[in-house]
């Protein structure tokens, strides 16, 4: 499957995903902001995981798994990462030039995570942990929303590296919310506009499922496969 850059012309790319990873997802929107095309494997985590994963990601045993000529590249953010340097001559890249700020984007990209991390543990948890939890989560949100400040985009008024790695989550926060009792439109105003406005590309309209799905899905691994599930999306 080619690239857009002629360098990697006939390259093969496959995406080893699941339809509700917010990792994952950051690696479907990198590809279309990249035009990068490539073949999507929906992964089945519910049951018997395939050889084909299995193979790929030995370690974790996670999605998503990037197949570039058949040679795998673990996480999500290392995936972006690696997108940006092995396909230089791509539509754009996600990282901006300068070493500094490509840096500072790395490291907010990747404290972003802690969003998932705290947002599983607001329904996971109860009593005392639940609550140090939300605390913690609306410290992250703030703190994001703090480093967002007055730009349209992390980096910016160009949508990049980190944007990709945080709206992914946006979906999931009326979830975190509800279980949280909190509001993100009162905690961080900038970040809930900013969440709307990245919707408006369609990279991301066409990533991303509406928040009514996720919380389908959280509630189905309540109810059916208990809470460790979730530790697989990633």
């Amino acid at each position: 499957m080619a690239s857009s850059g002629d360098s990697n012309k006939g390259d093969q790319l496959v995406l080893l995903d699941f339809w509700v990873s917010p990792f994952g997802q950051r690696c479907r929107i990198a590809l279309a902001e990249k035009a990068i095309p490539y073949e999507y494997s929906e992964q089945e985590l519910l049951g018997t995981k395939s050889d084909l994963l299995l193979r790929s990601n030995p370690i974790h045993k996670k999605i998503p798994v990037l197949l570039h000529n058949g040679r795998p590249v673990c996480e999500s953010l290392i995936i972006l990462n690696y997108l940006d340097e092995a396909f230089p001559s791509a539509a754009r890249s996600l990282l901006p030039s300068d070493p500094y700020a490509r840096a500072q984007a790395r490291f907010w990209a990747a404290y972003a995570d802690k969003i998932y991390e705290l947002g599983t543990k607001l329904w996971k948890l109860k009593g005392d942990a639940a609550a140090q939890a939300k605390e913690e989560l609306v410290r992250v949100l703030k703190n994001l929303d703090g480093e967002l400040g007055e730009k349209a985009f992390f980096g910016g008024e160009e949508f990049g590296f980190v944007d990709v790695a945080v709206v992914t989550f946006v979906p999931w926060l009326p979830s975190y919310e509800r279980y949280g009792g909190f509001s993100v439109e009162e905690i961080a105003p900038r970040l809930a506009a900013w969440g709307r406005r990245c919707g408006e590309r369609d990279s991301v309209a066409k990533s991303l499922y509406p928040p009514e799905k996720v919380d389908e899905f959280i509630n189905m691994l309540k109810k059916i496969y208990g809470i460790e599930f979730i530790n697989m999306l990633n």
